[in-house]
């Protein structure tokens, strides 16, 4: 089984630090003797003074998205505030993940544009740079910054939300919100409609949809086709199954489930001679790198690349590069299964053909959610921490596999409040809102294609595994990954604004660039970061319409919108 154990100013950048310590930890790593210790989720903040802040823009979220959505509000002549969950800007982009994955680079303009020109490139740059540009344009717009501020509460007055409380204490109104998180926890708070895990292939005509899909991906990461026993014992049904191996049955082929894709940090290495060897968890258990180890031990004529590979015989079993190192290989720093929780603190087992009613609301109170996800979290720091230590100690490894890991540790210049660990996990699908207008794989593949478009997407359409089981083939039992996919799209094509903006039956100020109304399958093409600032900048050039002319989300004027984001640079 899968473990899981006044008013503020607002023409200047105000980095105010709460009283929540969310994202931090001791930095302890590189010091003889000291156990180490890296990031946290979330603290609870100690109730602060209680107080009011109006503003026209609020948004919720410091992503890359919410950087854009507040910086274009800003820019818009719009009183804009970024309220940040955690005590860093910047989202991935600034918390490890600078391999960007662009897709076209000529589909990226308007402030996505700026920030990568303002870097002087748009991939291997280091996230202290990458914040350090976030900060210094929500400084030029005058946006106000709120850090440490989690979500306690939401009210809604006639289908809008009237305001937002953080856990410190402030209540902040304003006459548009964005929900620029990765987990849509405005959008959820506020009663808007959402699905977590899959579509099956039914509902949407989506070959890519629900399990087992045959169109991409076959064969990749599948312990190079060996049959490595799931079981403590080998062979021994009895002995139970080894760690990681999930002990829910799969579904058929194109059945939908809630199972959502891996997560895991983006882990930002060195090889110089002052890098930080990998840390020891303070409970490391090699216990459960048992697959792994058999895996490594199975056959010899196996290569080990430490990096992405599809030749038969190879595999990873992780990634290790200077600077961003993603996951790569059957068994790696993806932690397979254990984030189905995350969402929205709940997780449905079993497979369906037809696709259920969305959801609606808070299932797990907000507090409640947030001591679970740190739970999460955590496991999630055991897990991949652990796992580069087992790569680098382990006498089950090979000697020449482990010379080379330990040829790499974490870089000392990066992330020194939370022991050179990223602050940020990497949350790669949370809630999906549920609007108008869904996106899906035929707009992917440019069969259907959106008349108001607010940005384009054009990276391949990509999921991480969502499960890891045993099953039978060729009459013997083995492991085996089920959920990736990476299939192309022929060409950019646009994101609807109306699969930014919900029914107007549930919401009318409020925005979501992130956690957009899309499939599983469109989702894995438009959740990349470059896309989520595009879509943040039209969120907040469509909230500053909405103030101008006194209207719903739902009634801004395309035209006047797509002349505004023209004027802005946008690629539409």
């Amino acid at each position: 089984m899968v473990r899981v154990p006044g008013a503020l100013p607002s023409l200047a950048l105000s980095l105010v630090l709460g009283a929540c310590a969310a994202g931090g930890g001791a930095a302890s790593s590189g010091v003889p003797g000291a156990a180490w210790r890296g990031p946290s989720y979330h603290r609870p903040a100690a109730p602060g003074e209680a107080r009011e802040l109006a503003f026209d823009v609020a948004v919720y979220g410091g992503t890359p998205a919410g950087v854009a959505a507040a910086v274009e509000a800003g820019r818009s002549g719009q009183r804009a505030i970024l309220v940040c969950f955690g005590q860093h800007v910047g989202g991935l982009t600034s918390g490890g993940l600078t391999a960007t994955d662009i897709g076209d680079p000529a589909a990226v303009g308007g402030l996505a544009g700026e920030f990568y020109a303002r870097l002087g490139r748009v991939k291997d740059f280091r996230p202290s740079e990458a914040e350090e540009a976030f900060r210094g344009m929500l400084d030029g717009a005058g946006v106000t910054v709120l850090l440490g501020r989690p979500l306690a509460s939401v009210t809604t007055e006639d289908l809008r939300i009237a305001s937002m409380t953080t856990e410190p204490g402030e209540t902040i109104r304003a006459g548009v919100f964005v929900d620029a998180t990765y987990e849509g926890d405005l959008l959820a708070a506020a009663g808007v409609s959402y699905r977590v895990g899959r579509e099956p292939r039914s509902a949407f005509d989506e070959s890519l949809a629900g399990q087992w899909q045959e169109v991409s991906w076959r064969g990749v990461y599948q312990f190079c086709g060996l049959a490595i026993s799931p079981y403590v014992v080998l062979g021994d049904p009895a002995s139970g199954l080894l760690p990681g191996i999930a002990d829910e049955p799969p579904g058929r082929p194109g059945q939908g489930d809630h199972r959502v894709q891996a997560y895991n940090f983006r882990t930002f290495l060195s090889d110089g001679s002052d890098r930080i060897p990998f840390p020891r968890p303070p409970s490391y258990d090699p216990g459960r790198y048992a697959l792994l180890a058999r895996f490594l031990e199975r056959d010899g004529a196996v290569r080990w690349t430490l990096d992405y590979t599809t030749r038969p015989m190879t595999d990873g079993p992780v990634q290790l590069r200077v600077g961003d190192s993603n996951n790569a290989g059957s068994f790696s720093t993806d932690h397979v299964g254990a984030s189905h929780r995350w969402p929205d603190g709940t997780y449905r087992p079993g497979s369906f053909d037809g696709l259920p009613p969305p959801r609606r609301g808070l299932p797990v109170p907000l507090d409640e959610l947030y001591r679970l996800r740190e739970e999460i979290f955590q496991d999630h720091v055991e897990y991949q921490a652990g796992l580069l230590h087992f790569l680098a100690s382990d006498p089950r490894v090979p000697e020449a596999l482990r010379a080379r890991v330990n040829a790499f540790g974490l870089d000392p210049d990066e992330f020194e409040d939370t022991g050179h660990w990223p602050h940020a996990l990497y949350v790669r699908e949370g809630r999906r809102m549920v609007s108008d207008h869904v996106m899906t794989q035929a707009h992917c593949e440019s069969r259907l294609v959106a008349a108001d478009s607010v940005g384009l997407a054009s990276y391949p359409m990509d999921s991480h595994f969502c499960q890891r089981v045993a099953v039978r083939e060729d009459g013997a039992m083995t492991v085996r990954n089920e959920g990736g996919f990476g299939h192309p799209c022929p060409r950019p094509y646009p994101v609807s604004y109306r699969s930014i903006a919900p029914a107007r039956d549930e919401c009318r100020n409020l925005l979501v660039p992130v956690c957009l109304s899309a499939t599983h399958v469109a989702y894995g093409s438009i959740r990349m970061e470059p896309v989520f600032m595009v879509l943040g900048q039209s969120a907040g050039a469509a909230a500053a319409l909405a103030i101008e002319r006194g209207a719903a989300v739902q009634d801004v004027p395309y035209e006047a919108l797509r002349e505004r984001l023209l004027e802005a640079g946008q690629r539409l």
